[in-house]
């Protein structure tokens, strides 16, 4: 039962990445049919992940009230209504409508799952959780590369992720009973789950060091998966199709860099994999700003999602080890919060820079956060290996 339901936990999380990959794939397609600026862009993933962070935000009251089970099932489905509004419109103004409940249900499914799984089940399993996020994100750029290739418009690409998101919510909605009997095998008690604000979560020792972390590394998946594409046609002379089988290697390289955290995570702690996870997305990014050609800034990409991909999943469960299971609900949910401000905040400062300045900015772009990354690890390492957290 234990496995069975983690399964479908699982497909829930590949029904939480194919919205995120979607549309930064989609967008040179959508603002050259538009005739929008490129900038525009940040616009819709702004609204989304505004809607995103507040939900994260209400996560704790939502899962004590709802249960983390029925809020899974009921947002997977407001998201695949949300797709399908996204594939029947053709304005940009209900586009920018349809994604605020795409953010709002995209917040509550994360929070709820990640809380679930970092509380019952262990570090190798809590990053191939995020491996399946991983295969979601992966699924979309895929998907628009065959729309593309086959001279279709992206309208078709957002239909196709329609079906698999409806079919997604369907396993959640028929799990139902399946949860119940594991909770009550396990006793797990959704009603003991405490919440917090956010000044009173500040005040907790090592949160603002782990909403540096998040905020950092969020702010670099993001951006690298929203602008990517854009950058190598504007900047790298790709063309639509090569950019969006590139955005697939990059979400390739995070499925495959959370895969293989999964498995050193029973052999090493999860700050070690986050240590040289650190390494690896330096190298890529230093590589990322040097390239002269598409073709080497394609492995820069795929390395950056190898390097980063970890960062996220282990953040996440050093959460109920650090400060207790009573607070990981409401303190993972503030640490959503912070990553989508970061989600919000970076990908659209970067369209107007990049708009401004030229596309060329990208990689150093990358780079500034990634030295407040590494500051952050080695901050978060200090503040707990007194208390053996190491």
């Amino acid at each position: 039962m234990v496995t069975l339901l983690l399964i479908v936990i699982y497909i829930a999380f590949i029904g939480l990445g194919i919205p995120d990959s979607l549309f930064g794939t989609a967008w040179p397609a959508i603002y050259a049919e538009y005739g929008l600026p490129i900038s525009l862009g940040g616009v819709i993933t702004t609204v989304t992940f505004i809607g995103t962070t507040i939900s994260s935000l209400l996560s704790a009251r939502l899962i004590r009230k709802f249960g983390t089970a029925r809020l899974t099932a009921g947002c997977t489905l407001i998201t695949a209504l949300a797709l399908l509004g996204f594939s029947l419109s053709h304005s940009f103004v209900i586009l920018i409508i349809l994604a605020i409940p795409l953010g709002l249900g995209a917040g509550s499914i994360d929070t709820a799952l990640n809380n679930y799984v970092a509380s019952h089940y262990n570090a190798s399993q809590m990053s191939f959780l995020h491996c399946f996020y991983g295969i979601g994100v992966t699924v979309s750029p895929f998907i628009l590369t065959l729309v593309f290739r086959n001279g279709t418009n992206w309208r078709r690409g957002y239909g196709i992720a329609t079906i698999i998101q409806f079919a997604i919510a369907a396993v959640v909605i028929f799990s139902l009973p399946l949860w119940n009997k594991v909770r009550d095998k396990n006793e797990i008690s959704e009603s003991d789950i405490k919440s917090l604000s956010v000044i009173e979560a500040s005040k907790i020792r090592g949160v603002k060091v782990m909403w540096l972390l998040f905020f950092c590394t969020c702010s670099i998946e993001l951006t690298v998966g929203a602008w990517s594409s854009t950058f190598l046609v504007e900047s790298r002379g790709a063309t639509e199709e090569l950019a969006a089988r590139t955005v697939t290697f990059y979400y390739l390289g995070m499925t495959l860099g959370r895969f293989l955290s999964g498995i050193l995570a029973r052999k090493i702690h999860s700050r070690t994999i986050i240590t040289i996870g650190s390494a690896v997305l330096g190298t890529a990014l230093i590589t990322l700003v040097i390239a002269n050609n598409s073709y080497v800034a394609i492995a820069a990409l795929f390395l950056i999602g190898l390097g980063n991909g970890p960062m996220f999943p282990n953040l996440n469960f050093l959460t109920p080890e650090q400060f207790g299971e009573d607070l990981s609900a409401a303190l993972i949910g503030a640490q959503m919060a912070v990553a989508n401000v970061a989600i919000v905040i970076t990908p659209l400062l970067f369209g107007f820079l990049g708009q401004a300045l030229g596309m060329g900015l990208f990689g150093y772009f990358l780079l500034f956060f990634y030295v407040f990354l590494v500051a952050g690890v080695i901050l978060n390492r200090r503040q707990f290996k007194k208390n053996g957290m190491v």
